[in-house]
């Protein structure tokens, strides 16, 4: 069975062995070294002051960097199901707190944000999504970033790039907190959450501590801790060890294919420019596949649900939409449904993580079957046809 779900992402063989390794103490000097690299590896990928680590889903660190950086009020943007989780961390602490509600396929604009930050001088932190994985939304995360500091640089920006972390690069520059989740393109097992902090949420951090993150979650804890290779907790350590063999990964595919990178050795130690060679070649590769599927998603008559889509994933409208799961899992590939409301009336193929050609081509080549067996279209092979049509003009092939 394919995976191609919006995360859990399927785990290539060389990072399940990398898990597999006899399990280490985590408080030990080897650990300490396998802890490095990983934090290396997050602050060339990310580009921000400090990064950390926590044993937690992406919703704990979401909680936390709300808890820790809203001081007065909280401007949350609801795009989706998981732009409504801000609301509901407000709510379930008793923070105050601003709601921006849009139609699931359809973005917040700057402007909107701007309107709201105005009428409410209270607000000091805003928190959004860059990519609401329920309609595949991709929200002008960097154009509101750059908009919001240019009007009031004291905010502090809190993003969740979940699913948008480790599929293209991301612009920091004007993010105060940026949100990572294992199981996305990391393609790791769930548990492990990865925040981006910039030098302003250092300074608030130092300058404004507080004590609604509690014990565990405190982000000042952790990096006294994190800054010297270690936790101040029980730290992960089988996902730790798969987060630096993912790095190993990206950064071989400076050099040499997917296929080779996947299966190198890795006796090379990690370097922050090969590294970077290789996150820009990775980011190519997504891309290719996620733009040459909506061109057979066209193709086969078929409509993107959000008007403004995300690389992560393809989220495609259709009345039919749990039937198509039902056949295309028949077939060996598994997409997801939507969320809540839209349930039934869109499903999702993922895009995140190194996704080999010959298997987004199976993806297709199985929704153009199952709209056959259902009697919606017949087969004809125009889904890629026009797939390996879109990767030759990229010169991907």
């Amino acid at each position: 069975m394919l995976l191609f779900t919006p995360g859990p992402t399927p785990t290539p063989e060389s990072i399940r062995q990398a898990m597999a390794t006899p399990t280490l103490h985590h408080r030990t000097k080897e650990f300490e070294s396998i802890f490095a690299k990983a934090r290396l590896g997050l602050q060339t990928m990310l580009n921000m002051e400090e990064v950390l680590l926590l044993a937690s889903s992406g919703t704990g660190a979401m909680e936390a960097s709300v808890l820790q950086f809203c001081h007065s009020k909280l401007l949350s943007i609801s795009c989706g199901k998981f732009g409504q989780r801000w609301g509901k961390i407000a709510l379930a602490n008793n923070l105050p707190h601003t709601e921006l509600v849009k139609e699931w396929d359809t973005p917040i604009s700057a402007q909107e944000v701007l309107e709201a930050l105005q009428s409410d001088p209270s607000i000091d932190t805003l928190a959004l999504q860059v990519c609401e994985s329920a309609g595949g939304l991709r929200l002008p995360l960097e154009q509101i970033a750059r908009e919001v500091k240019a009007y009031r640089q004291d905010i502090i920006i809190i993003a969740d790039a979940i699913t948008a972390m480790g599929v293209e690069p991301l612009d920091t520059t004007h993010i105060d907190v940026l949100i990572g989740g294992s199981q996305k393109a990391f393609m790791l097992p769930p548990g492990m959450s990865i925040i981006g902090l910039s030098k302003r949420a250092l300074e608030v951090l130092e300058v404004r501590p507080t004590h609604r993150g509690g014990l565990y979650f405190s982000f000042l804890t952790e990096l006294k801790n994190q800054r010297k290779n270690t936790t101040a907790w029980t730290a992960p350590t089988t996902l730790i060890s798969g987060l630096v063999r993912y790095f190993e990964i990206v950064q071989a595919l400076a050099n040499t294919n997917l296929d080779s990178a996947l299966e190198s050795t890795f006796t090379q130690e990690l370097d922050s420019s090969l590294l970077a060679q290789g996150f820009a070649k990775a980011y190519t590769h997504t891309k290719a596949i996620a733009l040459a599927t909506r061109e057979a998603i066209n193709a086969l008559g078929l409509f993107l649900y959000p008007k403004s889509p995300a690389l992560a994933m393809s989220a495609i409208a259709h009345a039919d939409s749990a039937k198509i799961r039902q056949r295309m899992k028949a077939l060996g590939v598994n997409v997801a449904a939507g969320q809540d409301h839209i349930k039934d009336s869109i499903f999702r193929i993922n895009h995140m993580g190194l996704i080999h050609i010959y298997e987004a081509s199976y993806a297709i080549n199985a929704l153009e079957l199952s709209l056959d067996t259902l009697g919606l279209r017949s087969f004809d092979g125009a889904g890629n046809a026009s797939f390996f049509g879109a990767l030759k003009k990229q010169e991907i092939l």
